[in-house]
C-alpha cells in the first residue's frame, strides 16, 4: 500500500466519521424536541434516556444511512481534494482514475464489513432495547384488544378466537379448521384454550372434532386435551419493528414460520434480511459515484459539488423507498426491490465513469 493509498483512506474514514458526527447529532436533536412532552409526560429516568435510547438511537441511525452517510462523505473529501488541485496532482503523475479509486474502495470496504456485522448482530439487539423504552414512555402501552380473529397457522390450517386474554394467555370460542383445496376435511371447536408455559403447549376445553372423508364424517368430544399447533403468545404481541429487532439468524428463523405457515406479510421480513447483505454494496457503489461527480475541480468551488451530492443521495433514498413499498404491496419480489436501486444507480456510475476526461 502507498502513501497516497493510506492518505486517502485515512483521510476517507475521518470524513466519514466527521460526518456521521454531524448529521446523527442533528437527528437527535430533531428527536428529542419531538419526544421532550412525552418523556415529561411519561416521567421517563433522565438515567435510561442517557444510556437505553439515544446511544441505541445513535447506533441506529449511524448504520440505517451509512450508504448516504459514505456517499456525502465521498464528495466532501473528494471535492476538497479537487478544490486544493489533488486530484489534478495525482492523475498527473500517472496514476489512473481508476488505480485513484482503489484506496476509496478499500475504506468502503472495511466500513460495509462492519456495517454488516452490526446489522446482522448488534444493531437488532440495541433496536429492541430502543423500542422496549419508546414501548414504555413514548407511545402508548401495547396491550392486544382484537376480536374475532383469524389466523393462518399453516398452508392448510386456520384457527380463529372469539378474543385472547393476554394476562391469562387464554383464547375464547377457538377454532381449528383444515382445508384441503376448497373443501373442509377437519374442525375442531373448542369453549377455551389455554397456554402452558412450562410445557410449552395448549390445552383445550370442552371440545368436539369433526372429520370429513368424502361422504364419511366422524365426531369426537372431549373435556380436556393438551396440543401442539403452530402457534404461541408471541403471535399476540406488539409487532410494531419486530423486523429490526431480530439478528439475522432470527430474522431467518422468523422467515421460515411464517412460510411454514403460508402467511402474509413476509415480504417486510424478506426486504429486511435482503438489505442487510445489499448495503455493502451500496456503499461501494455511492462511494465510486461520489468519486466520479466531485472529482473535477469546479470554478463555482465545492459547493456546488456538495449540493449535487445531496441531491443523487436524496434520488437514491427516494427510488429506494419506491421500491420497497412497491415490494411490500406484493407487487414486486422482494429481493429485486432491494437490488434494483443498486443496479440502477451502478448503471449510473458506469455512465457517468466513460464521460471523465481521459
Amino acid at each position: 500500500m502507498k502513501i497516497l493509498d493510506r492518505y486517502i483512506i485515512k483521510q476517507f474514514l475521518l470524513t466519514y466519521l466527521f460526518v456521521t458526527f454531524v448529521i446523527v447529532l442533528i437527528i437527535c436533536m430533531i428527536d428529542f424536541t419531538e419526544k421532550i412532552d412525552d418523556f415529561h409526560k411519561r416521567n421517563a429516568p433522565m438515567l435510561l434516556i442517557l444510556r437505553d435510547y439515544y446511544p441505541n438511537l445513535i447506533l441506529h441511525y449511524s448504520n440505517l444511512i451509512s450508504p448516504l452517510l459514505v456517499f456525502i462523505a465521498t464528495v466532501f473529501f473528494t471535492s476538497r481534494m479537487a478544490a486544493k488541485s489533488e486530484v489534478i496532482a495525482i492523475l498527473s503523475s500517472g496514476i489512473s482514475f481508476g488505480r485513484m479509486l482503489v484506496p476509496y474502495f478499500i475504506g468502503a470496504s472495511i466500513l460495509g464489513i462492519v456495517t454488516f456485522f452490526m446489522m446482522g448482530w448488534v444493531i437488532p439487539k440495541a433496536d429492541k432495547t430502543r423500542i422496549d423504552f419508546e414501548q414504555k414512555y413514548v407511545r402508548a402501552a401495547f396491550s392486544f384488544n382484537e376480536n374475532h380473529v383469524h389466523l393462518k397457522i399453516a398452508p392448510n390450517l386456520y384457527a380463529y378466537m372469539k378474543n385472547y386474554e393476554t394476562l391469562t394467555l387464554t383464547g375464547n370460542k377457538f377454532t381449528l379448521e383444515r382445508i384441503e383445496g376448497n373443501k373442509l376435511t377437519e374442525k375442531l371447536t373448542a369453549d377455551r384454550i389455554v397456554w402452558l408455559p412450562d410445557k410449552k403447549k395448549w390445552t383445550i376445553y370442552n371440545y368436539r372434532l369433526r372429520k370429513i372423508n368424502g361422504q364419511e364424517e366422524s365426531i369426537s368430544y372431549g373435556t380436556q386435551k393438551d396440543t401442539v399447533i403452530n402457534l404461541s403468545p408471541k403471535d399476540f404481541e406488539d409487532t410494531h419493528l419486530l423486523n429490526e429487532t431480530l439478528t439475522l439468524n432470527e430474522l431467518n428463523d422468523h422467515i421460515a414460520k411464517l412460510r411454514s405457515r403460508g402467511s402474509d406479510g413476509i415480504e417486510t421480513y424478506l426486504i429486511e434480511k435482503y438489505t442487510r447483505f445489499t448495503q455493502p454494496f451500496a456503499m461501494l457503489i455511492l462511494t465510486a459515484i461520489g468519486v466520479i461527480v466531485s472529482a473535477r475541480k469546479s470554478r463555482q468551488g465545492v459547493g456546488l459539488q456538495i449540493a449535487l451530492g445531496f441531491a443523487l443521495a436524496f434520488f437514491y433514498i427516494l427510488f429506494y423507498l419506491l421500491s420497497k413499498g412497491i415490494a411490500e404491496s406484493g407487487k414486486m419480489p422482494p429481493l429485486l426491490a432491494v437490488w434494483l436501486p443498486n443496479i440502477v444507480f451502478a448503471g449510473v456510475g458506469a455512465l457517468l465513469f466513460k464521460t471523465l476526461p481521459r
